[in-house]
Formats: structure tokens, sequence, C-alpha cells
């Protein structure tokens, strides 16, 4: 049997199994093309079935029914990666987590055992301590929405982590819920603590439980097929910018020599007069002189030698500039009894004793926000400095939340 054949049964497979047929008999029937089923084809195959038409949040719903089929294959390819290795550090996290969620279990089954508050301090302590533990595991989140999953994309694999970031967000939810109920503890009337206590604990280690399992057995070790030893090195090193959870195992994070796969990666960059790269990515003169003038914000550059070198020229700037000002001395922008001020805060600057001066005042019915930033490169070295003014009259108004979902609806 070629692949394409084989990669259609086993599409029809999954199209069974979302009709409704019994994973088992589906297992037996098919018991010999799943022999060495990988991970990597049942990644490609979900997104085929996705881009066929059948929702993200049907092949979500029923990952588990998938994988009640195809476990007995997974689990007999073993993942191995080194320590140090940005899949080994989130495997690591895993483990801790759930033993978290067992933590919170227990201590769930305790208080359900008493009859109120006073009889608990001791649980409601290490309620708190594991409350803030899942808070803090949220940069394990950041780090695979932010840099996994973009590296996974780059090689075709977009699906399974859109899908593995539905969990998140559910995940998400549950760790808000908690931090709700531990801190609204003295509020409640206890049997209702209580009820939603277990309910969350129950929720939270099921979801846990079966998210790590797809992404131990399924999305990690697709990664480790697709993603090339260099992209590895690169990954690793912004898994250190974003930083790693209080939890994280220190000897985990060690730098290992990666070497778990041998894809090349191969490098194409476009050299133009007109495309400036930083480090962060690449944009166009265009692109970025349209961006700075769309910042909800007014910022003028005032190089090291105190001469004004730019300002950006949005839709209503709050003082005016004009191409004049360019190439002036800061000092004679000012009125003359506040030049000794912009004279003491540009030699702190200078002199790397401070980073950062604000005011605000007001300009007729609005408030205004001024910041001024010293500007450094990378060793430290002063290139000038950067004010920033903003409106913040209604920003100060916002009250509550607005989500990116509330958005169709204002």
């Amino acid at each position: 049997m070629d692949y394409l054949d084989r990669k259609e049964k086993l599409k029809e497979i999954i199209k069974q199994l979302h009709a409704g047929a019994d994973p088992q008999k589906v297992k037996e029937k098919f018991k010999h093309l799943l022999e060495g089923v990988s991970p990597l084809e049942i990644s490609k195959i979900e997104q085929e079935l996705i881009n066929e038409g059948i929702s993200r949040e049907e092949i979500q719903r029923l990952c588990e029914v998938h994988l009640a089929v195809f476990r007995e294959q997974l689990e007999k390819q073993k993942l191995a990666a080194p320590a140090g290795h940005p899949v080994n550090i989130l495997m690591e996290e895993h483990k801790i987590m759930l033993q978290l969620s067992e933590k919170l279990n227990k201590v769930a089954s305790i208080i359900e055992e008493r009859n109120n508050l006073g009889e608990i301090e001791n649980e409601v302590e290490e309620l708190k301590h594991i409350k803030e533990d899942f808070l803090d595991s949220e940069k394990h989140y950041l780090r695979e929405e932010n840099v996994l999953f973009p590296f996974l994309e780059k090689h075709g694999i977009t699906e399974p982590p859109a899908i593995m970031w539905m969990e998140h967000d559910k995940i998400r939810e549950k760790k808000k819920q908690l931090k709700n109920l531990t801190e609204n503890i003295n509020s409640l009337d206890f049997q209702v603590f209580k009820k939603q206590l277990r309910e969350i604990a129950v929720a939270l280690q099921d979801l846990l439980s079966n998210h790590f399992y797809k992404e131990n057995n399924v999305l990690f070790p697709t990664a480790l097929r697709v993603i090339s030893d260099i992209e590895w090195r690169q990954i690793r090193e912004e898994f250190d910018e974003i930083g790693y959870c209080c939890f994280t195992p220190p000897q985990v994070t060690i730098k290992p020599s990666i070497g778990v796969a041998t894809k090349p990666e191969v490098k194409i960059t476009r050299v133009t007069p007109d495309i400036i790269e930083f480090e962060s990515g690449t944009l166009s003169k265009d692109e970025l002189e349209a961006i700075l003038n769309t910042l909800p914000v007014d910022i003028t550059f005032v190089d090291k030698d105190d001469r004004v070198k730019y300002f950006n020229k949005g839709e209503e700037r709050i003082f005016v500039r004009t191409k004049a000002v360019i190439g002036r001395k800061v000092q004679q922008c000012h009125p003359q009894k506040s030049i000794h001020i912009v004279n003491r805060i540009l030699d702190a600057f200078k002199k790397g004793e401070k980073n950062v001066a604000e005011f605000w005042i007001q300009k007729g019915n609005r408030l205004i926000h001024i910041r001024y930033f010293a500007v450094r490169d990378k060793n430290g070295k002063y290139l000038g400095t950067m004010e920033v003014t903003q409106d913040i009259t209604d920003i100060k108004k916002i009250e509550g939340e607005k989500r990116l979902l509330d958005w169709a609806t204002s």
C-alpha cells in the first residue's frame, strides 16, 4: 500500500469515529493499517480533515476517541529529548503540573470532610500555594504558543497547534476559576465553596492529563521530526527570553548540545535597499513609517547630542511638531524656565542614573501623560532620548473587561 492509499484509509478511520463508530471495533478492523502509524501522520491527517471541512472544535472534541484507537501504536514510539532541550523542559513541567493537580484533588478531598473554614486553615494555605504555581505555569503555555507553535507552522503543521491552543484556553479558564475561588473563600457559603473546589479540581486534572498526553505523544514527536537542530537552538534561546515557571527544575534548563533532529535549515534572505532588518523581523521603509505614524502616541527622538532627529506624524498630534525642528537642540524646544530640568533629565540618562522621567498635565479638559525614556544599545551605551506623549483621558475611564471576542458586538 503506498503512502497516499494509507493516508486516505487513515482519514477514513477518523471519519468513522466522528460518525459514531465504536473505537474498539475500528481498532480491530484496521489493526494492520494502524501498525507503525506515526505522530506526524496523525497530525497531517487531522490537518487535512480540517481543510476538508471538519471544524477544529469537532477534531478537538473527539481527540480522546482518536487516541483510543492510536494509543497503542503511539506508546511503542518512545520520545527522546536530552535534558535542556525545549521538548524535555516542557515534558518535565508537564509532570510537575500533573503532580499539582493531584495535590489539588487531595486538598479538595480533605476539605470535603470538614464542616467550616476554621477546620481547614492548613489546607487553605496549601491551596494558595497550588493556585500560585498554577498561575505561574502561564509561562509554559506562552513558550509553546509564541515559540514552538510558530516553528511548527513554518513546517506546514498548523492545525494541531491551533487545537492545542484551544485547550490552553480551557485550562486558563479553570485556573482563573481556581484563583477567584481561593481569593473569595471568606465570602462564600462553605458548602458552595467545597462543591466548586471539587468541580474545578476534577476538571483541571482531566484537562491537564488529556492535554499533556496529546502533546507528549503527538505534538512533540511531530516537532522532533520536522524542526531542525539550528531551529531548536533558536527555540531554546526564545524559551530563555520568555522565562520559566517557579517550579521548573533548574537542572532541566541547563543548555544542551541539541542534536535530536538532523534536518538542515535553508535560510533565504532577500536584501533590498527598501528592507530594514531587525533582530525580531524585517520591515520595509513604508511599513515602518506607517507603523510609527499609526501608534496611538506621539514620539520624538533626540539623539546623544541633544538634537531632535525624528518625530512621528500621527493624525492628531498633541503638541505641534514641524520639520523645521529637525537638527534643533532639544533645549531650544522648551521654555526658558524649564530648560534646567530638561538638562538634569538628559544628564541623568547619559550617566546611567535614570532611565525614565514622567509627568502629566491638563490640556483643556484632557489629561496628557508625558514620558522620557533613555534609549541605549545592547551594551548600555546612551544613544539618545525618546519622548512619548499620550492622551490618557479616556484610558482612565476604563473599567472591567472588554475581550477580543467582545469586539463584534461593540
